[in-house]
């Protein structure tokens, strides 16, 4: 109802200042679960100074195929810029279907598929889908940051596994299944992992998906590192540790095997009654994602893929490179990655990682991310990114070892 004219006094303030808040938004509560960016920090910091080495990034330093970048252009020009269905670019979802079907020697079908802009969105869907006040969600610590603040947003409750360097980062099956009680509903994977490198053996998949399973609790997998492999093993995807779909979800997306970040392509692989939920969700988040990219995404799995070879080759030896610098580096407990392009050395315990990396790249020019943006128990881990040439690794470690002897902190730590 219009408020008459006479009264206007009585419903305004008579000092203009006080009838206008200026710059303040009254947010929800749920965002206060949003930390600011631990790597967003770093780099933000990075942008200020000069003659700065990244060991930060978290995406392939490789070209996109040049078959990829055409079938995107082709599909502009061929005016292929409207909306797909909301599942997404049907010739994707066969492709994908086909795909998995071929890797995994799978039966999925095109309905186990819901394409999303970048395994971002998937993972949000999935997270934001299930998350409530009294579910609880098991996670490793440190893990992919994403997951956690989603979670709090929405009332759930993390319950973290820490894994340590010294054993590799890797994941206590029985741990997790200790911590499973009537109120989890939900375990995530991340293998291979950002920030670790880790890549879970087949029997930890298994027993944590037989366990789950047995116990009626949900299984994220994010696998969007699946093809950077970098040691002689398969790689045990939940698909292949599961006896079917009711309990798991996948997320992986083009970003790191095909070298596409910036096309922001993703996918979510689920039983079909989760894939339908997903996609009346999707419809009011990002609608579809984008057509012209879901064509280059066609064209990285149908076309030669020998690329990949030569890309994970190029990634073992810079690791095994980084694993020896990363052994003879005061104060730092490093171990063998076996997947994706990072390592997470600790440092003696006590260290705040997070002081040691601002005062590394403030004095040396190396941004590397400190483990408190991966998990709480991480507070000593630097992360390192090998996503970068051998020549940007080997200077790096040439201004880290050094600088790292001087510091009090390592001097008793350091045996090398």
């Amino acid at each position: 109802m219009a408020t008459p004219m006479e009264n206007v006094n009585q419903v305004l303030a008579s000092d203009p200042e006080d009838r206008y808040v200026r710059g303040r938004m009254t947010w929800n509560p749920a965002m206060q679960a949003i930390p600011i960016s631990g790597i967003r920090r770093m780099v933000n910091k990075a942008a200020e100074l000069e003659d700065v080495i990244h060991l930060s990034i978290g995406q392939p330093d490789f070209p996109t195929p040049k078959h990829i970048i055409d079938a995107h252009i082709h599909a502009l020009e061929a005016g292929q810029t409207g909306y797909t269905m909301d599942a997404g670019l049907p010739e994707l979802l066969d492709t994908l279907a086909s795909y998995y079907s071929d890797r995994y020697r799978s039966t999925l079908t095109s309905e186990n598929f819901l394409i999303t802009t970048g395994a971002t969105e998937g993972i949000y869907l999935l997270i934001t889908a299930m998350a409530a006040p009294g579910r609880e969600f098991i996670v490793a610590d440190p893990t992919f940051l994403l997951y956690a603040p989603l979670i709090r947003m929405l009332g759930g409750q993390i319950r973290s596994v820490p894994t340590r360097a010294e054993h590799g980062h890797q994941l206590d099956p029985e741990r997790v299944i200790r911590l499973i009680n009537p109120n989890t509903h939900a375990i995530i994977l991340n293998s291979p992992s950002n920030p670790t490198g880790t890549v879970y053996p087949r029997e930890t998949v298994e027993w944590i998906c037989q366990e789950a399973a047995y116990r009626g609790v949900q299984v994220i997998s994010d696998e969007v590192y699946d093809h950077l492999v970098l040691d002689d093993m398969e790689y045990p995807s939940v698909l292949t540790c599961s006896a079917d779909l009711d309990h798991v979800a996948v997320v992986s997306s083009f970003s790191k095997t095909f070298s596409m970040p910036g096309l922001r392509i993703g996918w979510v692989v689920a039983d079909q009654n989760t894939i339908r939920m997903l996609r009346r969700y999707h419809m009011f988040t990002t609608t579809v994602a984008n057509t012209p990219a879901q064509w280059a995404g066609v064209a990285a799995l149908v076309h030669d893929r020998s690329f990949i070879d030569v890309m994970v080759e190029e990634y073992r030896r810079r690791r095994d490179r980084v694993v020896d610098l990363v052994s003879n580096t005061a104060g730092l407990t490093g171990y063998w990655p076996q997947g994706a392009f990072y390592i997470a050395p600790s440092l003696p315990p006590g260290v705040d990682a997070s002081n040691i990396a601002m005062r590394m790249l403030e004095e040396t020019g190396v941004c590397v991310i400190p483990g408190d943006a991966f998990g709480e128990s991480s507070t000593n881990l630097l992360r390192i990114s090998y996503s970068t040439s051998m020549e940007q690794i080997e200077e790096a470690f040439a201004r880290i070892q050094p600088w790292m002897e001087r510091q009090p902190e390592m001097r008793d730590s350091y045996s090398g």
